[in-house]
Parts: C-alpha cells; sequence; structure tokens
C-alpha cells in the first residue's frame, strides 16, 4: 500500500481544541481510518508543523479527500508527500 508522508500544522481553532481535548490527537487517528488511511508513526514537532505522520492510503485520491475532509474542520492545514522505500527506488534503477 502507498505510502506518505503527511505535515500537519494546527490552526488557532486546533490548538484550542488541543488544549481543551488532548485526547482528541488520538481520536484524529480513528477519522482518519474511516476515512480509509491509516496512521503507521505521529510524532509531535516543534516548528513549521506540530506533527509528523507516516500514513498509508490505497492511493493519492484516497489521501486527497482525507486532506480535504479533515481540513475542512478548520483546525488543521495539511501538506501531504507521497513516499517510496530506498529499496524500490534502487530495484527501479537497475
Amino acid at each position: 500500500m502507498p505510502t506518505y508522508l503527511m505535515l500537519t500544522s494546527l490552526t488557532e481553532k486546533g490548538v484550542q481544541t488541543l488544549n481543551s481535548n488532548p485526547a482528541r490527537l488520538r481520536e484524529v487517528n480513528t477519522d482518519v481510518e474511516e476515512l480509509g488511511a491509516k496512521v503507521l508513526h505521529q510524532w509531535a514537532s516543534i516548528g513549521e508543523y506540530d506533527f509528523v505522520n507516516v500514513v498509508e492510503a490505497p492511493d493519492d485520491l484516497t489521501l486527497a479527500k482525507l486532506s480535504v475532509r479533515l481540513s475542512a474542520r478548520g483546525s488543521l492545514k495539511i501538506e501531504s508527500l507521497p513516499l517510496v522505500s530506498v529499496d524500490e527506488l534502487l530495484r527501479s534503477l537497475e
């Protein structure tokens, strides 16, 4: 299944939600699964992005739908990048 790097920045609304309900952070992972993807790894980050996630999804369209649906809530902004394993890259170069 394709893997993606999902970089997330909280909006002011998202910061307020997380501050008042820290458990919401894990609840979003359930929302991600309901939208057809799966969070494999998740980190909080300091800097431009508040969270860094490695996500599996069946295809780009599923990830695009997930980004639109989650972003429409107004609590976060998402940037996603498709990932290719080094082994896959090396095989393609042979």
